[in-house]
């Protein structure tokens, strides 16, 4: 894990370096400092020799500027290496998840995600600037400290061994029992995002259907365990300053109390006194300093293992180490496919699918909701891999050609429509980054886009809203619909696209294909009738098999499925669903 978190410091070793580096420095003109302080009293103003008091003092200063400096060099080289490195692992787990398939995004929440990006990064972030600064000064500022004392005082120094031990064995309790409950703090951040996202995501639903009480609840609840976890984590930590004041002034009464003794004896000097306090004090705040530092690696701890899941899961779907870039024609074969999304554990969605298309035609594909639709095409673009069987696009299998050449000619308007924060044209371009304007016009006019965005006063320079919320779903498919089509794709899969737009224009939009994209294969996914009768083969699915597959009047006559589906719309009685339930 830290060898996989490590790989992303990169660019900012140096800084990572020179952090520690000024740190050690700036611990070393502090810890000289006493040491100076205890001659400027003894040689200085007990002797009543003001040079040395000046002599003293200027060194004093000396040491005090550089102190500052290299404190001030320590902090900027602190600051850039965490901030760069947590920059790096934004970027790592971002591309990592670029790289993923449905599949490997479908182990991970949307929350889930969003919550290692911005609170996990945060926490290994603080922590490293911990590590490279305080991590270092708190231990060099005690071992230079101990050794200090030795050297002023043996005898005084077991004052502060004492309370070393106290301190060390009280921080480790309470260290050992915050760490358990912050590991437990994170898996409630999933909940609270969860919970922010879908509220939001839905809210028109939620305000539809007046639910906005419930919501609040819901996330009073999410922020309640969170609220509670953090409150009994605080109250374990909070027993580090009574300990700590307990320790401090048990030291500094004991130490007054020896340390004078040794005065009225000769064997110390009210300077060297002088300086084991400061010393002292030194030694248990960096003790103090580092248990901080163990309690924020611990929280880091759980953040850096979530983080390390995602930039260690590996994509289910990868090139091949020789892929093929020619993609000879539009022809689809399934040969014997069976296919399930739990691979080799779950309920095969898909079964023994033997499927052979023709570049150039249009299928129409139909069924009841779960039978494996969208699954069946899915598989066609590689956003899923086949169990078993092979799929074939061009006479060749998908799984031999480069991922981005695949998917560029297969082009899928999927189920759920997504538009993007944008101008219509930036949106449209999303199928081709270079397209001029009189293409994205030609597109839109075969989807029947053109009509409703000649209306809008800025045409197609209209601000589309994350979402596409301030468009209908029927403006959103046929948008999206001209986004595929600007690819010049060899397949067009339309996955239940025009499901929102009314007969009338489905079937303006089934004329522009015949006419703008004779050549290119179409799979047309679809409840209604009217949109896939006029196809030149229409495949029935049910319970993932294929149940025919021919033209419409032929599956009238020999298709039960088919001619159930054609006689509930025909005569109004309801969708597929309910007629095969009924029946």
């Amino acid at each position: 894990m830290i060898k996989t978190m490590l790989k992303q410091v990169r660019q900012y070793k140096r800084d990572s370096l020179l952090a520690p580096l000024f740190t050690g420095l700036e611990v070393l003109m502090e810890v000289l400092i006493p040491f100076v302080i205890a001659e400027i009293i003894d040689k200085g103003i007990q002797a009543g020799d003001i040079h040395q008091v000046y002599f003293y003092g200027a060194m004093m200063l000396v040491m005090a500027f550089f102190s500052l400096t290299f404190g001030i060099l320590a902090g900027k080289y602190a600051a850039s290496a965490s901030a760069g490195f947590a920059c790096n692992l934004r970027e790592a787990i971002y591309e990592t998840v670029q790289t993923f398939s449905f599949s490997n995004i479908d182990k991970f929440s949307t929350a889930g995600l969003v919550t290692r990006m911005t609170t996990d990064v945060t926490n290994v972030q603080n922590a490293y600037q911990m590590i490279v600064r305080i991590a270092v000064r708190a231990p060099l500022m005690m071992i230079c400290s101990m050794v200090m004392c030795f050297v002023i005082s043996p005898s005084l120094s077991t004052v502060f061994l004492v309370a070393i031990v106290i301190l060390g064995a009280a921080l480790i309790v309470i260290m050992s029992r915050a760490s358990r409950i912050f590991n437990k703090v994170f898996r409630r951040y999933d909940d609270l995002n969860a919970s922010v996202q879908e509220n939001i995501a839905a809210i028109r639903v939620v305000k539809a259907f007046v639910r906005e009480e419930r919501e609040d609840d819901k996330f009073r609840r999410a922020a309640g365990n969170l609220y509670n976890l953090f409150v009994k984590a605080e109250k374990t930590l909070a027993f580090n300053a009574p300990v700590m004041m307990f320790v401090i002034y048990g030291s500094i009464i004991a130490l007054s109390w020896l340390g004078a003794r040794q005065i009225v004896f000769g064997n110390l000097t009210t300077g060297e006194l002088t300086s084991m306090f400061t010393y002292v004090m030194s030694v248990l705040m960096s003790l103090m300093m580092l248990s901080m530092v163990f309690v924020m690696i611990t929280m880091s701890m759980a953040s850096a293992r979530r983080i390390v899941e995602v930039l260690s899961e590996k994509a289910d779907l990868v090139n091949p180490e020789k892929p093929d870039f020619d993609i000879p024609s539009g022809s689809i074969d399934f040969d014997n496919v069976s296919f399930s999304y739990q691979h080799g554990s779950g309920e095969e969605t898909l079964r023994g699918i033997e499927l052979h298309i023709r570049a150039g035609e249009t299928i129409g594909i139909i069924g009841g909701t779960g039978c494996g639709k969208s699954s069946l095409v899915n598989l066609i673009s590689r956003l899923y891999d086949a169990d078993q069987g092979v799929v074939r696009v061009g006479g060749k299998d998908v799984r031999t050609y480069d991922l981005e050449t695949l998917r560029n000619q297969v082009s899928v308007v999927l189920q759920k429509n997504v538009l993007f924060s944008g101008t219509i044209l930036d949106n449209l371009r999303w199928g081709k980054e270079d397209a001029t304007e009189e293409e994205c016009r030609a597109a839109c006019q075969a989807a029947c886009a053109d009509e409703f965005i000649e209306r809008f006063p800025d045409g197609y320079n209209t601000w589309i809203e994350q979402g596409g919320s301030n468009v209908s779903g029927g403006q959103k498919q046929r948008l999206c619909i001209a986004r595929a089509l600007l690819k010049k794709p060899k397949i067009l899969i339309l996955d239940d696209s025009t499901s929102a737009v009314d007969t009338a224009t489905d079937a303006k939009i089934r004329e522009a294909f015949a006419q703008s994209i004779p050549g290119t294969t179409k799979l047309i996914i679809a409840q209604r009738i009217s949109s896939v009768q006029g196809a030149d083969r229409i495949l029935v699915l049910d319970n993932g098999q294929i149940s025919a597959f021919d033209t419409h009047e032929h599956l009238l006559e020999s298709s039960n499925i088919y001619r159930e589906i054609y006689d509930a719309q025909m005569q109004g009685g309801g969708d597929f669903d309910e007629n095969k339930e009924g029946n």
